[in-house]
């Protein structure tokens, strides 16, 4: 499988699944399933460079689940696996807990 290393201050994420199901348990054919908006963090950048020449390290980590805008980064396929990549800045939230 190849693997991705994204530069600077970009991230790699594993699209997850939108629910098929709702909270009442209807199940939701996949026209009326909305774009997923939440990612698994599979690979980091460095971190974008600072005035003073040194790296500015990221708040995301290999392995958080994060939210992200609808419509944020560029989605490519790698060896059958949806993924996205992302500016960190158009990272909306981590999931924790």
């Amino acid at each position: 499988m190849a693997s991705l290393r994204p530069l600077d201050d970009r991230v790699v994420l594993k699209v997850l699944d939108a629910d098929e199901k709702t909270a009442g348990g209807i199940l939701l054919p996949d026209s009326a399933q909305e774009k997923p908006q939440r990612g698994k963090v599979t690979a980091v950048g460095e971190g974008k460079l600072g005035s003073n020449g040194k790296r500015l390290k990221l708040d995301v980590k290999k392995g958080d689940i994060v939210l992200f805008g609808k419509y944020a980064g560029s989605d490519v396929k790698v060896a059958g696996d949806d993924l996205k990549i992302l500016r960190e800045s158009e990272i909306l939230a981590k999931v924790e807990g």
